[in-house]
């Protein structure tokens, strides 16, 4: 299936779960993370939700990264690409024109510094390639950061056979995240 046709078809079926059922699911999410081989690393970079598209709600992985003591990372969107700002107790978030939560400003860390980011998307495929909005900022982010950087995909649907229209600086994923399965592509 095209892209295109992948972000419609599973907006589609993002707009039919209830919100309480995607919080359920984020929880699920959260604690399936914890058999992941990741929890040695320091710096961890999440995306904050966009609660109106029905996004994987963040908050319970946040929570488990901060109970960890882990530095957490938040990207802001600027221009075409993502600045990333490390999450303290002074951080003031504020929506964006895209009502992305995001950092005003802060503690500005480089992408090779970062080991872990967890991904949005709206659907991947049973090779790891991903579909987001179409904006490129991810792919253009991970370009940036160390090749080794672990990248976790999140979704409440399982994986497309195959996304045809995956292009030679799109990123694979490492692993996605369901509520009842962890995928691994690497």
């Amino acid at each position: 299936m095209l892209k295109s046709d992948l972000r419609l078809q599973y907006s589609q079926l993002r707009n039919q779960i209830s919100l309480e059922k995607i919080s359920q699911e984020s929880l699920l999410i959260a604690n399936k993370s914890l058999e992941l081989p990741i929890w040695n690393f320091s710096y961890y970079h999440i995306f904050l939700p966009i609660l109106g598209k029905k996004e994987i709600d963040t908050v319970f992985l946040l929570s488990i990264l901060q109970g960890r003591d882990k530095n957490v990372i938040l990207p802001k969107m600027e221009g075409g690409s993502l600045i990333h700002y490390l999450l303290t107790d002074n951080t003031k978030l504020k929506t964006n024109k895209w009502n992305v939560p995001e950092p005003v400003d802060g503690i500005q860390i480089p992408p090779n510094k970062i080991e872990v980011v967890f991904i949005p998307l709206m659907a991947y495929d049973t090779k790891g390639n991903r579909v987001g909005y179409g904006k490129g900022f991810y792919d253009r982010f991970l370009q940036q950061c160390n090749p080794d950087v672990i990248k976790i995909g999140l979704s409440l649907f399982e994986p497309e056979d195959k996304i045809e229209d995956v292009f030679e600086n799109d990123i694979p994923l490492d692993y996605c995240i369901t509520p009842n399965k962890i995928y691994s592509f690497s």
